[in-house]
């Protein structure tokens, strides 16, 4: 990439700097900085939600293991006690009854969990019927800020190693005995980036609660994790959103407009994990690079299926449309996308929201390659833009990347980087590896749809492009239509 991508009020809210950051690969190492920064803090936390499950263990033991657990409810209420200047506030989607089915109801455990405590914990609806608030924020003392794709729930934790049987993904007191096998990223960062996330706290506590937050006072403890070694150091940030243009609020598609500026502009490798691929937009900027005779390989790593049966009848059915487009237009062969597995071959579920453009953008968040995150749910984004001279964090996305592969391979960084050079490619790299014997990276194919589900794919059910077709699907073609013509001048 030659042109700096984050440009305030297009592809981002705001672009500054963070002094340090870190990229956080899968939960165990997310809720140990968790639970660091959470120890630290001494003015306030606060966190936005998509699921907030209060039973989360921050640190899963072994039946073996000594030492507490650290369940997230409880730890929340031990500091409010020992540190009564410590505010705390959450704010957690107010789900719809189905969905909070499916996670053991947390959103009322939650509100049961924090009654008659000084924790402030509010449910928020402040979302058009069939939206949802899918931000995955912390901010600690306005200083510290986590953001990306992994929520608070029993569910989440997992190492990299993605074990099949490793006893600290249990699930006490639910029906299955262990959780699957999970992939996660999330960002942390200081300095003005985490002062930005801190802003866009206060605007959904100020819009859902009607309450303004006075900034935090200068404080000189530094909630910064202990034993996290910074990997970006004086680096360029930008902090994206996706709103819902609902009840006079202007539609943000922030995300979007940054997604397809990127995918346009990469030279060389464009890699992506998603638990989504279904955007029409998002699938024809990569089929247009694709078929540019000088255009960028494109890497996906997304799931076999999807967890519910309505995702795998609606988004899984849509990815395999996009699949068959990307492949279509792969004329140079430059296309590889894969499900990863572990061991003995169980499919890891990738929940992750990434995108790696060459080595100059690195880009972590909530937000799917679907419709739905591009102008439908609330999504928060963050991304570290490497400046052209800026030879030593460039250095840390490639490292990265790298680092991303050789956990799906269960091989090394160097060997991962090894290949790449020598093959060339990304894709080449991962391709030399697997013929080595690293196989836990499986080909994703795009399956062949029956008139039902052709159906139900060409409706985009459950995943609607904004307010206005959310609720009736017959104007979903006509809001496709102009996303992607909207998409295409934002790419120019």
């Amino acid at each position: 990439m030659t042109a700096l991508l984050l440009e305030a009020g297009r592809t981002c809210w705001r672009a500054n700097q963070a002094n340090r950051a870190a990229v956080l690969i899968d939960a165990a190492a997310y809720f140990a900085a968790v639970r660091s920064a959470l120890q630290a803090a001494t003015s306030s936390i606060h966190m936005l939600n998509w699921a907030f499950d209060p039973d989360t263990r921050l640190c899963p033991r072994d039946e073996d293991d000594a030492g507490p657990e650290f369940e997230l409810g409880a730890f929340l209420i031990q500091l409010a006690a020992e540190r009564p200047e410590l505010k705390i506030r959450i704010l957690c989607w107010k789900s719809a009854v189905l969905v909070s089915a499916t996670q053991h109801f947390f959103p009322h455990r939650a509100r049961r969990c924090f009654k008659d405590t000084p924790i402030q914990f509010y449910l928020d609806a402040t979302v058009p019927l069939g939206g949802c608030h899918h931000q995955k924020v912390i901010v600690v003392d306005g200083k510290i800020a986590f953001v990306g794709s992994c929520d608070f729930s029993p569910d989440r934790w997992d190492t990299p190693e993605h074990m099949d049987a490793d006893p600290r993904r249990r699930v006490s007191g639910r029906t299955a005995a262990f959780h699957e096998p999970r992939h996660e990223v999330m960002a942390i960062v200081d300095g003005a980036a985490a002062q930005s996330l801190a802003s866009l706290f206060a605007r959904r506590w100020r819009h859902a609660i009607g309450e303004d937050l006075t900034p935090d006072k200068a404080i000189e403890v530094d909630a910064w994790p202990d034993r996290l070694e910074p990997q970006f150091n004086n680096v360029t940030t930008g902090l994206s959103r996706t709103e819902p243009g609902w009840r006079g609020r202007e539609e943000v598609r922030e995300i979007e407009a940054l997604h397809l500026a990127s995918i346009a502009a990469a030279r060389r490798c464009i890699y992506l994990e998603n638990q989504y691929l279904t955007s029409p937009v998002v699938g024809a900027a990569l089929a247009a690079r694709l078929a540019d005779p000088d255009g960028p390989e494109v890497v996906l790593v997304s799931n076999q299926l999807s967890p519910s049966w309505f995702d795998q009848m609606t988004m899984d059915r849509r990815r395999s449309r996009i699949i068959s487009l990307l492949r279509a237009a792969d004329t140079f062969g430059r296309l590889r996308a894969y499900v990863p597995v572990t061991a003995a071959g169980t499919p890891v579920v990738v929940h992750a929201k990434l995108s790696i453009m060459d080595d100059d953008l690195l880009h972590v968040g909530s937000a799917n390659l679907n419709n739905r995150s591009g102008g439908f749910d609330t999504e928060c984004d963050l991304t570290m833009e490497i400046e052209p001279a800026d030879d030593a964090n460039r250095t840390e996305v490639a490292h990265c990347r790298n680092q991303l592969i050789a956990h799906w391979l269960a091989c090394s960084v160097p060997d991962v980087a090894s290949a790449v050079a020598g093959a060339g490619s990304v894709g080449g790299g991962i391709e030399h590896l697997r013929a080595q014997g690293y196989t836990r990276l499986s080909p994703l194919e795009s399956r062949p749809l029956g008139p039902i589900s052709a159906r139900f794919a060409s409706l985009h059910l459950g995943d609607p492009v904004g307010v206005d077709d959310s609720w009736k699907p017959w104007k979903r073609t006509r809001a496709i239509r102009a996303a992607l013509a909207i998409g295409l001048r934002r790419a120019a």
